[in-house]
């Protein structure tokens, strides 16, 4: 890491819980590229405050993780369509004051499926908050066209599934897809759920595919428990490898060689 000056230009993320993550994968892509950037991490109770911030402070950009992927939408001046049409941030660019928004989180679902060689069978996601309309957005494009929206938030979650055809459950019941996708914090590293079991085994025990999006830590006990079952994994140190990738290209201009992004991918978790 270079010694600080003035001249650097810093890039921060947002984050009910913030970790090390993305704190460790744009860092090390800055040092091995030699770029004059810094990120850190932040987390703040006064969103409006923070991306004042940004704008006044000349932060070049800004991740946005739960619970602010929302909230933060009218604080900024201009949504690009991969973040308007799910309604959903989860990356801010800061031009000269002028804030324009931005969500790699869909790009992330749609490559991983793809590389994962996923079949196109039913879907159940469970979630229905802004990364979760990413996901099932990304999901629907991909061909995931029968689903269920397992959400407690019931304005939210049939709002969710009613703009992809999807049907919508409070609980999952004995409900069961060949893709189970868990879009809410239980597993989550320091969470009161961080111990929880987001599908039950025997949704488990019928599914083909179970995927985590939660990333901290990557072998969440959904992981765990689907691994134990025999089932391929998606895990979401996955998806916050690409769409961080994502996001460190729309920061600096610069698209780094698949083997830096693995090699920033491994060195962020290892901290």
């Amino acid at each position: 890491m270079p010694i600080l000056d003035k001249d650097m230009t810093l890039c921060i993320s947002l984050s009910g819980r913030p970790s090390n993550i993305g704190t460790r994968f744009h860092n090390y892509l800055y040092d091995a590229l030699g770029l004059a950037y810094v990120y850190k991490a932040f987390t703040t109770t006064d969103l409006a405050s923070a991306i004042a911030g940004v704008r006044g402070l000349g932060i070049r950009g800004c991740a946005v993780s739960m619970p602010f992927k929302e909230a933060v939408i009218p604080l900024v001046d201009e949504l690009d369509p991969s973040a308007a049409v799910i309604e959903s941030v989860n990356t801010i660019v800061n031009d000269d004051g002028f804030l324009r928004a931005y969500n790699t989180d869909y790009l992330a679902i749609v490559r991983l499926v793809e590389r994962h060689g996923i079949a196109r069978g039913s879907v159940i996601v469970r979630g229905s908050g802004g990364m979760a309309k990413a996901v099932t957005a990304a999901l629907h494009d991909s061909g995931f066209v029968a689903g269920t929206i397992i959400a407690r938030n019931e304005s939210a979650g049939r709002a969710l599934a009613a703009r992809h055809g999807y049907a919508w459950q409070r609980e999952l019941g004995e409900s069961t897809a060949d893709l189970l996708v868990n879009v809410t914090p239980i597993g989550m590293a320091g969470g009161a759920d961080a111990g929880g079991l987001a599908f039950p085994t025997p949704a488990i025990a019928a599914a083909s595919t179970v995927w985590d999006v939660v990333a901290m830590p990557v072998e969440t006990p959904l992981v765990r428990a689907a691994r134990a079952a025999g089932k391929p994994v998606v895990t979401g140190g996955e998806v916050i490898a690409i769409q961080a990738e994502e996001q460190f290209v729309l920061y600096t201009g610069v698209r780094p060689s698949r083997e830096l992004v693995a090699a920033a991918s491994e060195f962020s978790r290892a901290g």
